[in-house]
């Protein structure tokens, strides 16, 4: 009898422990669709916050479109879209469009140059005549023997920006194709803006130097080593060399009656009329503006290069050309925000208007990229938008 009733007990343990075993498990599920609610409601909110800002900065101009990227502190980050992208079409914005990001482009460069520098291959002090003094027409650009890597990325110099000559043949043939060489060259034995190392003044042609300076360093193409470096590891799929007429995905941009460069319409039949390809280092990238907040955070946080190098990157001359207090380090902008300091870049190209600012306190980048160049249909500072739209997402 006893061992009946053994049997019993042991039988009704096993079937309570089953039962309550089988209980237990849809708790699981529950959590894990609480935690995907929540997220997903946090989502929401920030495109929410993100629409309001950008609808009233839309309702206030007269801009055919923009699209807004954000990059979060916890590696998330969204696109917001606004407006048109064909404005004569009425084809809408979508977020994952391409816009040209103008200088915005130079700091993919700059993040070539400094992983070559952490990898010893060069210096930030190096005078770059120990790069391209076997070039024919190098003993011929101002300060030649003066200027340093360091001094091309930081803007000081004191080369001059374009000949005057070669401007004059961009208004009369934009759609000429020309090279990065021809945009050097167009500086040939003019005189410098000053003695080098001395003071800040912004020109492509540091850039473009720069580029030329990497390309012999590594001995390959720097579009093809900055998409084996920096666009394919750090998963930037909507970011392409500007470095044809026609790109694939970028939507048409609007410059103004009085652009010299092509007049208003840039693109026509999905081709620009501007001919991007003598930009190069100086910009030469369409990206897209979730793209670019991502980037332009890793940029900050040291993800794109040793971080060891961010004390370098962020040693800073004043820039006064590039707005009040206004500071330049390697490839970033400094300037003090409601939100304290932020590291930003903008860029213009004829038809487009590209910012992006980290927000090193909130650990947040916002990227705003508009589909127009006409001064005249912006009616807000475009970095002031973006302070506007890191504000209310701090909140």
């Amino acid at each position: 009898m006893n061992k009946f009733w053994n049997r019993i007990f042991v039988l009704f343990t096993v079937c309570f422990v089953a039962l309550l075993n089988f209980s237990v498990v849809p708790a699981q599920p529950k959590t894990q669709t609480k935690r995907v609610s929540d997220a997903q409601t946090k989502i929401e909110n920030r495109r929410a916050k993100i629409q309001k800002t950008l609808q009233e900065f839309y309702d206030g101009s007269k801009f055919p479109g923009a699209v807004v990227g954000v990059s979060f502190a916890d590696d998330s980050s969204l696109a917001v879209a606004v407006g048109y992208a064909n404005r004569d079409i009425k084809t809408p914005m979508r977020e994952s469009d391409l816009l040209h990001a103008g200088s915005v482009g130079k700091t993919f460069f700059a993040a070539l140059a400094l992983q070559l520098v952490a990898k010893k291959r060069m210096n930030l002090d190096d005078e770059i005549t120990k790069f391209l003094n076997g070039e024919a027409w190098f003993s011929r650009i101002p300060n030649s023997k003066a200027i340093t890597v360091r001094m091309l990325l930081n803007h000081t110099s004191g080369l001059p920006s374009y000949g005057n000559e070669f401007l004059q043949e961009l208004v009369k043939f934009p759609s000429k194709e020309r090279s990065p060489l021809d945009s050097v060259k167009s500086i040939l034995d003019t005189k410098p803006l000053h003695p080098a190392g001395t003071k800040f003044s912004y020109s492509d042609v540091n850039y473009l130097l720069l580029g030329l300076v990497v390309e012999n360093v590594t001995g390959r193409k720097a579009y093809d080593e900055i998409k084996r470096r920096l666009l394919k590891p750090l998963n930037l799929r909507r970011t392409v060399p500007a470095d044809r007429p026609t790109i694939p995905g970028l939507v048409p941009g609007y410059a103004g009656a009085g652009n010299p460069f092509g007049g208003d319409q840039i693109m026509k039949d999905g081709r620009l009329v501007f001919d991007p390809r003598f930009e190069w280092a100086g910009g030469g990238f369409v990206s897209n503006a979730e793209d670019l907040a991502r980037w332009f955070a890793g940029y900050c946080q040291g993800r794109a290069f040793d971080s060891k190098l961010l004390p370098e990157v962020f040693t800073a001359v004043d820039a006064p050309e590039l707005g009040e207090g206004a500071r330049y380090g390697l490839g970033v902008v400094i300037q003090d925000t409601p939100l304290g300091k932020a590291y930003g870049h903008g860029g213009f190209f004829p038809g487009y208007v590209t910012w992006v600012r980290y927000y090193p306190k909130q650990r947040m980048a916002v990227a705003l990229q508009l589909n127009t160049s006409d001064d005249d249909l912006i009616k807000k500072s475009v970095r002031d938008v973006l302070n506007d739209l890191a504000a209310t997402l701090s909140q």
